[in-house]
């Protein structure tokens, strides 16, 4: 069976459409923090893509209007500046950006699985201190425990990238549970485990803030352990 891979990024970017421009006004700087967008995502993101994904979505849209990562029913599906919009504001919000979105990757994958396989990387990055706290680590994968192949397949390319990189700090499943609300959760209810793998790569925000050499290599030991890990799934 041959194997697809989708890459997603969810929080691309930090831009808001002209119809809320004024409800942000008094925001900015919460729209450039990590508040408002994944920094260094999306540029992680386009350069995967590159000859080796069929399939890419990416949203450059702020989080802080609605966050594409949040199943409906989770109360920072809409940002404490979007929460006050009315109802039908918050209907159109979902309409134009969340839905669109959301559907172009489930109708994606619910077309390739009938004759694929479906590995689907959602990538983000996290800031390096929350509330206080550091977090310990430079990359994170995110899977569900439940699912064997996707606790294999984060080991696999762990070990590639440090044979690559073996300085960096990698942990499963931290900062954030692996099993948590997010758009590869629902997918996993929607599409089984015989089919489609999904894993969400956090990278440590400080790592896009070294030098261009530094960042350059950095990517690069991204991709050519991620072709590691691919072509080991594929062989057995």
């Amino acid at each position: 069976m041959k194997t697809k891979l989708i890459i997603t990024c969810e929080h691309g970017g930090n831009e808001i459409p002209p119809a809320y421009k004024k409800l942000f006004k008094a925001h900015g700087k919460l729209l450039n923090a990590h508040h408002g967008l994944d920094i260094g995502a999306l540029e992680l993101a386009k350069y995967l893509k590159n000859g080796l994904v069929d399939y890419h979505k990416f949203s450059t849209t702020s989080r802080l209007l609605v966050d594409l990562n949040r199943s409906l029913h989770h109360k920072k599906l809409f940002s404490s500046i979007t929460k006050k919009l009315s109802e039908p504001e918050k209907q159109k919000v979902l309409n134009q950006h969340y839905y669109p979105y959301r559907d172009s990757v489930e109708s994606f994958i619910q077309k390739a699985i009938k004759k694929n396989f479906v590995i689907h990387l959602s990538i983000h990055s996290f800031t390096p201190k929350l509330k206080g706290e550091i977090r310990n680590n430079d990359i994170g994968f995110l899977y569900d425990p439940k699912r064997k192949l996707e606790k294999t397949f984060s080991q696999r390319w762990k070990n590639a990238l440090l044979v690559l990189e073996p300085t960096l700090k990698i942990r499963f499943n931290y900062p954030y549970r692996g099993d948590s609300d997010a758009l590869v959760s629902y997918l996993r209810k929607r599409f089984s485990k015989e089919r489609y793998l999904a894993l969400e790569l956090e990278i440590n925000q400080k790592l896009f803030f070294g030098s261009k050499t530094e960042l350059a290599q950095f990517k690069s030991s991204i991709k050519n352990s991620l072709k590691k890990a691919l072509n080991h799934f594929n062989s057995t």
